[in-house]
């Protein structure tokens, strides 16, 4: 059985934002716990490295998404632009298992926003990731 046949866990639906970035690692799930949004996804062979452990681009770029969307959330506004972000991988995640990307932490500001957000595969620590995210004024045209 192909491994995101397997399904998201409990209380995850299909995630309604998506982007050309992401649209190769579909099926992605989304959760939404007041202003945090959790992202989750079932890890199939097209989210693995040569090695057989998904990828940290797939995992830093999740983390990133699922940070931005919550710092949004808070904030009542569309538009985040990253400005920094770290991550530190704390483990292995493997083909099968359920990765969830749960944002822990929202700091909003007028014009900053700091987020922390912990990658789980089946419940145990994979990463940890730091983001600040800048609100994007709308851009004058010019004349």
């Amino acid at each position: 059985m192909d491994a995101t046949q397997l399904g998201p866990a409990p209380g995850f639906q299909p995630h309604d934002r998506r982007s050309p970035l992401t649209d190769p690692w579909e099926p992605l799930y989304a959760r939404c716990a007041g202003d945090r949004v959790i992202l989750g996804l079932r890890a199939a062979e097209a989210h693995t490295n040569s090695r057989g452990f998904v990828h940290g681009g797939l995992i830093t770029a999740l983390a990133d998404n699922a940070m931005g969307l919550s710092c949004g959330r808070a904030m009542g506004v569309s538009g985040l632009v990253t400005v920094n972000l770290a991550v530190d991988f704390l483990g292995s995640a493997f083909l099968g298992q359920w990765l969830e990307f749960n944002t822990m932490f929202v700091k909003p500001g007028r014009t900053l926003a700091f987020a922390q957000a912990f990658v789980t595969a089946e419940g145990q620590p994979c990463a940890r990731a730091n983001a600040v995210f800048r609100v994007r004024r709308e851009q004058r045209k010019a004349s």
